[in-house]
């Protein structure tokens, strides 16, 4: 049984799913990160609700007119919404864009040219959807990438998905005679309205979805990690050594604690300025970040003063890699400045067991710390845990 559905309803229905997806991007603006990437998304919206209600005279009196206006308007705003996707998650590069670009141009070039050489409905069909289907292909990235979250893989998915039915779309209005036009009642223009309407809004939900994802990584990033140096911050730091303790503990595996800082840091502060001394502290952690491994630990906890937590080597290994370190310290150049540094470093070497407390390992590392400073400074000096 044929579904018979009147143009003005469909466009009615799809222009208040786009609406409402438009307020509840534009009510969840307090929260969003980049307000070029949101705009971007709204205005692919707002041009999809033009389109649409464009689309509702294709089968008037300016038939060519709307048909090409409204479809050109939709491969402008498909673009906009991809972009504003991978922007999004730092996933596009600029050779990309101007790629997507470059294709949307051609596209809506083509697209008025089948209107006005050999306008038929088949053609019209096969050339949009397979303009579609590649648009939307550029989601592949949220599938693929290396580090994308759940989240992404699913909106992703849900893109892909959509692609792939358009070229279905395509082959099927190419090689058989089943009705595949938005404009002819039935089953099939049910069947989109539905859809289209289901998948605005999933795609709108999920962009917003991602914005929150991004804003929680920031505030976890802000609140765990020194904003200069970029390693783990003193509470982080101390609750992530804490949970290493218990979990060696139990493994009855010896960590390696290191506290250290830069000799004379106030110096060289006074000297060049809290600029320089800035970029000494970042030139330092860049060094010793490379001799880390995943499961080892790396804390400011103030200041000068930074931290290491070295687990899964023994006694003899720790000590190599902090002697590596130790002597890896090179002068930061800054233009034409060299700055000259080294560091004094303090740590023990412990078996854990479910009495050792932080605090105490701390001090231990503390005053090995301070016998390397009074015995001349840019050394490592082992210390012994003190109960």
């Amino acid at each position: 049984m044929n579904l018979f559905l009147p143009s003005q309803i469909i466009i009615l229905t799809l222009s208040i799913g786009y609406l409402i997806t438009l307020l509840l991007i534009i009510a969840y603006e307090h929260k969003q990160l980049t307000k070029r990437i949101k705009y971007s998304f709204l205005l692919a919206k707002f041009i999809q609700i033009i389109a649409w209600i464009g689309l509702g005279y294709g089968e008037g009196a300016y038939k060519s007119f709307f048909l090409g206006f409204s479809n050109s308007l939709l491969f402008i705003s498909y673009t906009l919404e991809i972009i504003a996707f991978l922007t999004l998650k730092n996933m596009l590069h600029n050779v990309e864009k101007r790629l997507l670009y470059f294709f949307m141009v051609v596209s809506i070039i083509g697209f008025n040219l089948i209107i006005i050489i050999n306008d038929t409905t088949a053609l019209r069909i096969i050339f949009y959807s397979v303009v579609n289907a590649v648009i939307y292909l550029f989601m592949y990235r949220m599938v693929f990438s290396k580090g994308a979250t759940a989240l992404m893989k699913l909106i992703g998915s849900l893109y892909l998905i959509v692609s792939f039915a358009s070229v279905i779309r395509a082959v099927i209005t190419a090689i058989s005679s089943v009705p595949t036009s938005f404009y002819i009642p039935g089953t099939f223009q049910w069947t989109v309205v539905l859809a289209i309407y289901i998948f605005s809004n999933l795609g709108t939900i999920g962009f917003i979805l991602l914005m929150k994802e991004e804003v929680d990584r920031d505030l976890y990033h802000f609140a765990n990690f020194d904003d200069l140096t970029g390693v783990l911050n003193r509470r982080s730091f101390s609750t992530e050594t804490e949970n290493k303790l218990r979990y060696y503990a139990k493994k009855r595996e010896s960590i390696t604690y290191v506290l250290f800082d830069v000799d004379h840091f106030k110096s060289i502060n006074d000297t060049y300025g809290h600029l320089i001394g800035d970029k000494v502290l970042q030139n330092l952690t860049t060094i010793i970040k490379p001799f880390l491994q995943t499961n080892d630990l790396f804390g400011r906890y103030g200041g000068d003063e930074f931290a290491l937590l070295l687990v899964d080597k023994n006694e003899q290994e720790a000590t190599e890699i902090i002697k590596q370190i130790n002597q890896s310290i090179k002068p930061l150049i800054v233009g034409e400045l060299v700055v000259h540094y080294t560091i004094s470093m303090g740590g023990i070497t412990i078996a854990p067991s479910n009495d050792t407390c932080l605090e105490d390992v701390y001090i231990s590392c503390d005053k090995a710390l301070y016998t390397a400073k009074r015995n001349g400074r840019n050394i490592f000096v082992k210390g012994k845990l003190e109960s």
